[in-house]
């Protein structure tokens, strides 16, 4: 249960317009309780039709590959099995669509929705679990299923799930009705199932011949309209409300206030695009889960604008074209960016099975809509979302200018990517040098100031561990954004900024970006430090220093503690699941399976530390990484303890054998 300490210190980081923002949105909530008690009817146009369909010829140009995986996973959940952060669901055939299989619990379904204690997992399980069925997205995936092949098993067993999920959630009743993001997004999959199932006979009296269809999707968009995120929770959550609200507004304008939510959610959704993303391109919150989350709700909602005819912010789009093209700088030789900051495996939209590249799909999405740089990475097979959503988007000629070559350092977002070799020999490093997180909670920012992540070939070998858990297990959630947790230095036993709750960071360090040097050829420097432990025995700065020979594929680390005292520290690095390790002394010889047999490197640490060999620790946690959100594998840590002396170097050597010849 959330404690009167966190509130306390939730509201010490609000400013006076959110905190009478919060105070109006209170009185708006005791006001709704009149949908339990006595319910307002909903009105709708007398003609309602859906038009926003989709062209045929975009059906016939999903890839051959993508339409198999697709109606794999799509005969997967009919037989009632998807997998949801880790654990395997068989019961989709008929869910409970309040069962958290995790922990055996069921979230009431017939109490007030704002008096659900939906952060208390001894009340009412674990609310993704809960909530992550009812976004549907395991809907479109059966919708697009039904789309490419006509078989009406996929939209009866969608009909059946929608009916039955109206059903059990009635407006304002239990969890579902809790959260902003969870109504946009599931909108949106109500859109786009509405949409693939256009050549069924059963789908208008599914949607908009449906009384209960139209006082669901009604209220869905009234909820969006009265409780908006604000203020410093105005992050990707208001980006979802926006889409779905957007999304909705224009598939769906059959009731009076179609016009007027379609033009408010347009208006802000511009407005907010702008505000969650640096001018670089990338996403403010710098985690990069959310960097893809909030650009595939971004292509959902302009999309239905665009279709409906709305005049579409230029604005927007650009935006757009900027986090595709900043996507495009940072991902690595497979198309993985940067594991940076929380991950909850969050889809603004689904319409590919499982297997899908979630970084391709964006790609080629964005090839489509805005054009394919000479130095963007090349993509194989596009999935079914480019298919779709890039023969329905519009947007304008847009002028402006666009990257020449591949930018290698972003310095609104503090990252900067060295890089040496190609192919299966590159060797891809990012540096973190960038603010704490976004807005004054940075919700979703780890303590990780300074820290690096490593790949070869497109493996991870120095790793950021990732995220796991979020509401749930408060020690794991600790460990994973902790500055232990990441490749970086830790002094005096202390985070870098001062956490006060899961989702709630009281201090921030702030880091500044000294030396950015990154030639095609030569050797790549990058140098930067923060003040993150002045709050802790004696003002330090960490300065940090990389280079990366292209000649050599040496990677040299030099840590440095600038202050008058000497400190405890404890300098980790974090290896990839698939690597090895054997320590010996200040040594490490590192081993993993590449596609041309075994590779291997040497890690050369500080000596002045003493360095210990950790995997799968529990008390306390140290050694994992986590692959997605609920998932937890054990994983090689190397922990050096000791004094950081004044004016002192930590200097630290990877060298990659045989990488180079």
């Amino acid at each position: 249960m959330t404690s009167a300490g966190w509130y306390l210190r939730r509201l010490s980081r609000m400013g006076p317009a959110e905190v009478a923002g919060r105070v109006g949105d209170a009185v708006r909530r005791r006001r709704w309780r009149r949908v339990l008690t006595a319910p307002v009817a909903t009105v709708w146009h007398e003609q309602r039709r859906f038009a926003a369909t989709v062209p045929g010829a975009a059906l016939a140009s999903v890839p051959p590959a993508a339409r198999q995986r697709l109606v794999a996973s799509a005969d997967r959940i009919l037989d009632g099995y998807a997998e949801y952060f880790g654990r395997t669901r068989d019961d989709l055939v008929s869910p409970d669509w309040s069962f958290d299989p995790k922990t055996g619990r069921r979230a009431p379904a017939d109490v007030y929705a704002f008096d659900v204690p939906y952060r208390d997992e001894e009340a009412i399980g674990d609310v993704k679990q809960i909530w992550e069925p009812s976004r549907h997205q395991h809907l479109t995936v059966l919708a697009a299923a039904y789309a490419v092949t006509g078989e009406d098993r996929y939209a009866e067993r969608i009909a059946d799930h929608l009916k039955s999920w109206w059903a059990a959630n009635p407006p304002m009743y239990g969890v579902h009705w809790v959260s902003g993001i969870e109504l946009g997004i599931r909108l949106l999959s109500w859109v786009w199932v509405r949409r693939l199932l256009d050549g069924w006979p059963g789908a208008a009296q599914l949607f908009e011949h449906n009384p209960v269809a139209l006082h669901q999707i009604y209220w869905h968009q009234r909820w969006l309209a009265t409780f908006r995120s604000r203020g410093s929770s105005a992050n990707n959550h208001v980006i979802a409300e926006d889409a779905g609200q957007l999304a909705a507004a224009c598939a769906f304008g059959w009731f009076p206030d179609s016009p007027r939510w379609r033009s408010d959610a347009l208006r802000s959704l511009d407005e907010q695009l702008r505000h969650n993303t640096f001018g670089s391109g990338l996403n403010r919150e710098l985690a990069t889960e959310y960097h893809g989350l909030v650009l595939e709700l971004g292509l959902a909602g302009l999309t239905e604008a665009s279709r409906a005819g709305m005049a579409v912010p230029r604005s927007a789009w650009l935006t757009l074209r900027r986090m595709t093209d900043a996507l495009a700088a940072v991902v690595d030789t497979r198309l993985r960016p940067p594991r940076q900051g929380d991950a909850d495996d969050g889809y603004g939209l689904v319409l590919d099975g499982e297997g899908r590249d979630r970084w391709a799909a964006l790609l080629t999405t964005g090839e489509v809509l805005f054009g394919r740089l000479g130095w963007w990475p090349k993509v194989a097979d596009a999935e079914v979302f480019t298919a779709l959503v890039g023969s329905l988007a519009a947007p304008p000629e847009l002028t402006g200018d666009r990257p020449a070559g591949r930018p290698a350092h972003f310095a609104d977002a503090g990252l900067t990517i060295l890089r040496a070799g190609a192919g299966n020999e590159e060797i891809w490093c990012r540096c973190d040098g960038g603010p704490h997180g976004f807005l004054s909670i940075a919700a979703h920012a780890h303590a990780d100031a300074l820290s690096l992540e490593v790949r070869h070939g497109g493996v991870d070998i120095l790793a950021d561990p990732g995220t796991y858990c979020y509401h749930c297990e408060p020690e794991w959630r600790r460990y994973f954004r902790s500055t232990l947790a990441h490749n970086t230095l830790e002094l005096d036993g202390a985070d870098q900024s001062v956490s006060g709750g899961p989702f709630l960071w009281t201090r921030h360090a702030e880091s500044q970006v000294l030396v950015v040097h990154t030639p095609r050829t030569g050797v790549a420097r990058w140098c930067a430090e923060h003040e993150g432990y002045s709050h802790t025995n004696g003002p330090a700065l960490h300065r940090r220093s990389v280079e990366l020979d292209d000649a050599t594929g040496e990677l040299r680390v030099l840590d440095e503690v600038l202050g008058s005292e000497r400190h405890p520290c404890r300098l980790a690095f974090h290896l990839g699941p698939a690597v090895e390790a054997d320590l010996d002394g200040s040594t490490a010889r590192l081993r993993w399976p590449g596609e041309d047999g075994e590779r291997t490197a040497v890690l050369e640490l500080p000596p002045e530390l003493s360095w210990t060999w950790h995997r799968g620790e529990t008390d306390p946690p140290l050694g994992w990484y986590s692959p997605g959100f609920g998932v937890r594998e054990p994983a090689v840590t190397l922990l050096g303890t000791g004094t950081a002396e004044p004016a002192t170097g930590l200097a630290t050597t990877l060298r990659f054998e045989g990488a180079r010849e």
